[in-house]
């Protein structure tokens, strides 16, 4: 599947969104939870704010973000992909109903201008046909001064001890316990999704392209993941 593909990537998320979760925690021994909240760490949601997860898939950070601010009565969670949406829906349904969730698109969302206070986007970027598009709707769809976190793998050009381990990660444990439930191919695209995926320094200038005020990009997990945070 080529990265960008509009309409392959919302098939390959409705096909693998009943085992998503729990393969997330596999894949990462659970640590992508301590990165989700790392991120709201830094950019402290509070109580009355309306924030946005965009490409929020199974809704991890959507109902992560009502947890931080014991509150989901002004979160949105938008995706296009229709079934991940329904696991989203039936996992805050219990303590979270308030949240809304949308089908629609991160490059286009059809949301009105300047109304969040803050936005999130957990391992979409790269998955966009258009980084920078994505970027300039965010902005336009975020308040004066709104803040927004991005985090997703980290890009790694040329060779180095850090982009040879992720290659050996994907390839060696990534891959095959994912074929294990015959999604192969879907976890076979996240290293092509890397390819040209924007270094942590490109996608401060995008972000500053775009039109947002302040970017700066932080790493976690020695490295293998990146922050990209904004204010616009």
């Amino acid at each position: 599947m080529r990265p960008g593909n509009k309409k392959a990537i919302e098939e390959m998320f409705n096909s693998i969104s009943s085992k998503y979760d729990f393969l997330n925690d596999m894949f990462s021994f659970g640590l992508h939870r301590l990165w989700k909240r790392k991120l709201l760490d830094i950019l402290n949601p509070t109580y009355g704010e309306k924030w946005i997860d965009i490409c929020c898939g199974t809704g991890d950070m959507a109902i992560l973000l009502a947890k931080y601010m014991s509150n989901s009565e002004n979160i949105t969670g938008m995706d296009s992909a229709s079934k991940a949406l329904l696991v989203a829906r039936e996992r805050s349904k219990k303590n979270y109903s308030s949240i809304d969730w949308l089908k629609g698109d991160a490059l286009e969302t059809n949301l009105k201008s300047n109304q969040f206070d803050g936005l999130v986007m957990a391992y979409g970027l790269r998955n966009l046909s258009n980084s920078y598009v994505g970027l300039k709707e965010a902005l336009r769809i975020l308040k004066p001064g709104a803040r927004a976190g991005i985090l997703d793998f980290r890009s790694f050009g040329g060779c180095s001890i850090q982009g040879f381990f992720q290659k050996i990660y994907l390839s060696l444990y990534v891959v095959p316990v994912a074929s294990l439930f015959g999604l192969r191919k879907e976890y076979l695209y996240i290293q092509k999704s890397l390819i040209d995926f924007p270094s942590g320094e490109k996608q401060i200038d995008l972000a500053l392209s775009a039109g947002f005020k302040k970017a700066n990009y932080q790493t976690l997990a020695r490295g293998q993941m990146g922050i990209l945070l904004l204010e616009a």
